[in-house]
């Protein structure tokens, strides 16, 4: 089905044989950036998504009257890939960033009206936009601030290039450039296992350095925060199919693809229930393990490491009060077990109350717990951290888990993702886990569509649209 702005036609209907034929596997991010850079291009473009929505692991659904997401997404200033793909679906003004970065961060362990610090920018340049911030960061003593500056400089030395990094894993780095137990709380994992999905001990040095030197130490405002002010549906299912609709892409959702193989031609044969797609090309945005199954012989010299390549969960808790029980639009926590919080009440459609949202990153301990536990855990955390909820009414309390939520960033993983091209002429990967460079982020994906689309229109032999070389090089 689709939502409605046109009838579906039928899988017959797309022409067997153009010379510019690409059919696209997945309706994640990744997918949908091909597909659009693709058709773009001028090529025709079919979309094929087995869900029955847009949007891949970032996405909507109705609960009673509200809309819920299934997690918290966040972007970063520095994520130009992906506010290219909110300009191209028509979306910036719904997911706006913050004028300047400033991350509230509630530390429990202190006495009531002493808790908040802040992380936030002045416009200075690099380092010097965040040294008011360290300097005054009350979460951490002079000695402890000195220290992260030094780590910071450290790590604004490295190369980004160097292979050796992901063999390593971030916390020992951190130790050895003299950070303590509370630093990595306090600042480097507060940032990066929002950013990572893994603690610092968990988390390859390559892909830590490359979000710490891209979104701290790059650009004054590389990490400003953006997030979107409506339900994730709205853009990347209901604004997604729009452009690809305008853009003539024949999006097929409910349909799933069972193989892929080349004829005698060399064209490719996409087979779902009843049809086989005939095509130049071949984008394949699914999972890994989805992936592997769908690759034919040949096409990568080592398939099997896309099975290597591990997963990471989160785990949603979502609260809804009877009243308003926090001022600001997110904050962060020390000393709890709560992570990142933000209120979605406007975005929901909530009328009456206000609706918080508990992103939990690296939850492995967590992530099959069932809600009755977590309600036990999670509610006395937000009474601790929030007076103003202590004589609330909680009028709804439910989680949403995503096991596999993320590619879990462990050293060595850089070897295991691959590029865009295979060994099968035609034929692209694209997905968060693909050689980005970029940890699994809305970002990541969006590159990856970038780079396979990228790939296929020089083996079409079609010229990129000039906006898409530019997010080329901005990647």
């Amino acid at each position: 089905m689709t939502d409605g702005t046109r009838p579906e036609g039928s899988l017959a209907d797309i022409p067997k044989h153009s010379g510019r034929d690409a059919v696209v596997i997945g309706g994640g991010l990744a997918g949908i950036t091909a597909a659009l850079a693709l058709a773009d291009a001028g090529v025709r473009v079919t979309l094929i998504e087995g869900r029955p929505r847009l949007g891949g692991l970032a996405f909507s659904f109705q609960r009673g009257d509200l809309t819920v997401d299934n997690g918290q997404h966040v972007y970063l200033r520095c994520c130009t890939a992906y506010r290219w793909f909110l300009d191209r679906i028509e979306g910036t003004a719904l997911a706006p960033l913050q004028d300047r970065l400033d991350v509230p961060v509630l530390d429990v362990d202190k006495p009531e009206g002493r808790r908040l610090g802040r992380l936030r920018r002045d416009a200075l340049p690099v380092p010097l936009h965040l040294g008011r911030s360290l300097a005054t960061y009350p979460h951490l003593s002079l000695a402890e601030r000195a220290r992260v500056g030094r780590a910071a400089l450290a790590l604004k030395g490295l190369d980004l290039a160097d292979p050796t990094l992901d063999t390593q894993d971030f916390g020992s780095w951190l130790t050895a450039h003299g950070q303590s137990a509370r630093a990595v709380e306090a600042l480097w994992d507060l940032v990066g296992v929002a950013t990572l999905n893994a603690v610092a001990g968990d988390a390859s040095l390559g892909l830590a350095a490359m979000v710490f030197k891209t979104g701290l130490l790059s650009d004054p405002g590389a990490a400003d925060i953006g997030w979107a002010r409506v339900p994730l549906g709205e853009l990347h299912d209901r604004l997604a199919r729009k452009a690809l609709d305008t853009a003539g892409v024949r999006t097929e959702v409910r349909t799933r693809v069972t193989s892929l193989s080349t004829d005698e031609n060399g064209r490719w044969s996409v087979q779902v229930p009843g049809e086989t797609l005939r095509a130049d090309a071949v984008v394949l945005a699914v999972a890994q393990r989805e992936a592997y199954d769908l690759l034919p012989d040949g096409a990568l010299d080592a398939p099997r490491q896309l099975l290597e390549i591990g997963t990471a969960p989160i785990l949603n808790v979502h609260v809804v009060y009877d009243r308003k029980v926090l001022s600001r639009p997110f904050f962060t926590a020390l000393g709890s077990p709560v992570q990142w919080v933000f209120d979605r009440t406007e975005a929901s459609g909530l009328r009456d109350g206000q609706y918080l949202a508990l992103s939990q990153s690296a939850a492995q301990d967590e992530i099959d717990e069932p809600a009755a536990a977590l309600r036990e855990r999670y509610l006395p955390e937000l009474e601790r951290l929030l007076p103003a909820t202590r004589g609330a009414e909680v009028k709804d309390f439910f989680v949403t888990r995503e096991r596999t939520a993320t590619f879990a960033p462990t050293p060595g993983v850089g070897r295991l993702r691959p590029g865009a091209r295979t060994k099968a002429p035609g034929l692209y990967l694209a997905g968060a886990w693909t050689a980005t460079g970029w940890p699994a982020t809305m970002e990541s994906a969006v590159r990856s569509g970038v780079s396979a689309a990228g790939a296929a229109l020089s083996a079409l032999g079609r010229p990129r649209p000039g906006h898409l070389f530019d997010v080329e090089e901005a990647a």
